[in-house]
């Protein structure tokens, strides 16, 4: 059961949620802080008051004041008006995340939002109610108004939602989930569609996905010190402490453990003075990622806990820009340039592996190459992914088109920074699996050696390949392990980042 509090939402609520449906419930404590800042509108409306989006136009007309008899018709005007998202349809994990993580903001109590809104978005998650939300439309701020208004659409009975993994109208998903449509009160339609819940979706799957790949990629590599017979001198304790980034001694502490018992790496440190960059400078690269995925995890956390819709209601209403979604811009384009990195490193090692000249193993990986082409391919498949993560690791936040006649006239554009991270994740994922179908094949010509490696190399169940056969179906069960921890659940113990 996920309680929301509005201040202890982790990334690893927003995934049991979003993939597995656990059941979500609102504290008594902040159905009391919803009631209480609904007060404060009514108030508001009591005294007739010109407040932005409850008594008037949103962007540039604010202008434009609505009058009091028709209040409530602004708010479903809203929701109607701004369902204009265009693309496929997200994948329903990212719309549950969305929807959780702006009940979330919203029951800290900060909205004026009616109770019976946030119960009703609550209710959709239990009950399995998903609305389709089209993939292009949020320019990340006014927070992500195109993808949230589509969830607030069959909210109102419009629209068009999944439900038992059949699409149908809003009403009639929400009457066979047991559920009746909500008529908006004032400022309802505006808190459900304002605020930065779509883009903290897709941080918070991708980051959870990242970091469950770094552990992967840290078997990965082990596996490829064997394959390449490395030394483990570069992960000497004292070179790490004479220059203290946390990600780098945490790398190499972790890779220690992992090749601990190898007798491959043991003959390596007294045979080779030194490695490549590939497999020397792994504590120094892989730990800068990680010291980035960390600064994200913080800023999503912080985010995804946060009061993120305008305007914010304290004992008076107050306009400012909490929508605005630099914060998550900003660190998915960063964690897109390191995911990105990381990949080119991997690559490289995967090269190594295939080239004779450099692994010191038969060509591409195969007996009888000429005739057999082995594992040339796969490596082209993994450069054509680092060519694509390159592609997309362009900042999208270094770009702003202003919009609502120059009123918001500056944007994050954090939502296309979202929805290219988890591309780039999707493709880290598949450059992993190769190198993990690279190193099991080298190490079946020199046999596994660490502990770890050996359960990894079991885990990955791929007999050694004697002549050419498709790789797709191997790579794409890998990758499918990999998503599932299936390789890091039969290891000698957890890899802890």
């Amino acid at each position: 059961m996920i309680v929301l509090t509005g201040n202890s939402l982790k990334i690893e609520d927003v995934v049991a949620v979003a993939r597995h449906h656990s059941p979500v419930k609102i504290s008594h404590e902040s159905r009391e802080k919803i009631l209480e800042s609904r007060k404060v509108v009514e108030n508001i409306l009591r005294e007739d008051k010109a407040v932005y989006g409850i008594n008037t136009g949103l962007g540039e007309l604010v202008k434009v004041r609505i009058p009091m008899e028709e209040s409530q018709e602004l708010q479903l005007n809203l929701v109607r008006s701004h369902s204009s998202g265009v693309g496929e349809y997200l994948e329903e994990e990212l719309v549950r995340a969305a929807m959780l993580i702006r009940a979330n903001s919203l029951v800290k109590g900060y909205s004026g939002i009616s109770l019976e809104a946030v119960e009703l978005l609550v209710d959709m998650l239990n009950r399995g109610v998903t609305p389709l939300v089209p993939k292009f439309g949020s320019v990340g701020a006014s927070g992500d108004l195109a993808p949230l208004a589509h969830i607030a659409l069959v909210m109102v009975g419009e629209g068009r939602a999944m439900y038992k993994g059949e699409v149908m109208d809003g009403t009639e998903a929400l009457k066979k989930a047991g559920l009746e449509p909500i008529k908006l009160k004032e400022k309802d339609g505006l808190a459900l569609l304002n605020g930065t819940a779509m883009m903290g979706a897709y941080a918070s799957l991708s980051l959870y996905d990242a970091f469950q790949i770094m552990r992967n990629a840290l078997v990965s590599v082990a596996m490829s010190f064997e394959a390449l017979r490395g030394t483990d001198r570069a992960l000497d304790p004292r070179i790490m402490e004479v220059r203290p980034h946390p990600g780098q001694a945490k790398i190499a502490e972790i890779l220690r453990t992992l090749l601990n018992g190898s007798k491959i790496v043991e003959k390596a440190r007294n045979d080779r003075v030194q490695d490549a960059y590939t497999l020397r400078c792994v504590p120094q690269v892989y730990g800068a990622v990680l010291d980035t995925l960390n600064y994200v995890r913080e800023v999503v956390e912080r985010e995804i806990n946060s009061v993120t819709d305008n305007p914010i209601i304290f004992d008076e209403p107050i306009s400012g820009g909490n929508f605005h979604g630099e914060p998550i811009a900003l660190v998915m384009d960063f964690l897109a340039i390191a995911l990105t990195d990381l990949g080119n490193m991997i690559e490289r090692r995967i090269a190594r592996l295939v080239d004779e000249k450099l692994s010191g193993l038969p060509s591409f990986l195969i007996e009888n190459s000429g005739l057999n082409s082995g594992f040339m391919i796969a490596q082209y498949t993994a450069a054509a992914l680092c060519n694509r993560n390159k592609i997309l690791s362009y900042p999208a936040s270094a770009d702003s088109i202003p919009t609502s006649a120059d009123q918001e006239d500056h944007v994050s554009m954090g939502m296309n920074s979202a929805i290219k991270l988890r591309e780039i994740v999707e493709n880290l994922r598949y450059i992993v699996a190769i190198e993990y179908l690279c190193t099991n094949q080298a190490l079946h010509f020199i046999g596994a050696s660490s502990p770890w490696v050996v359960k990894a190399q079991e885990s990955l169940g791929i007999a050694k390949i004697e002549k050419d056969t498709s790789l797709h179906p191997l790579i794409e069960e890998i990758s499918k392990k990999i998503k599932r921890g299936d390789i890091l659940k039969n290891l000698p113990g957890p890899i802890e980042l």
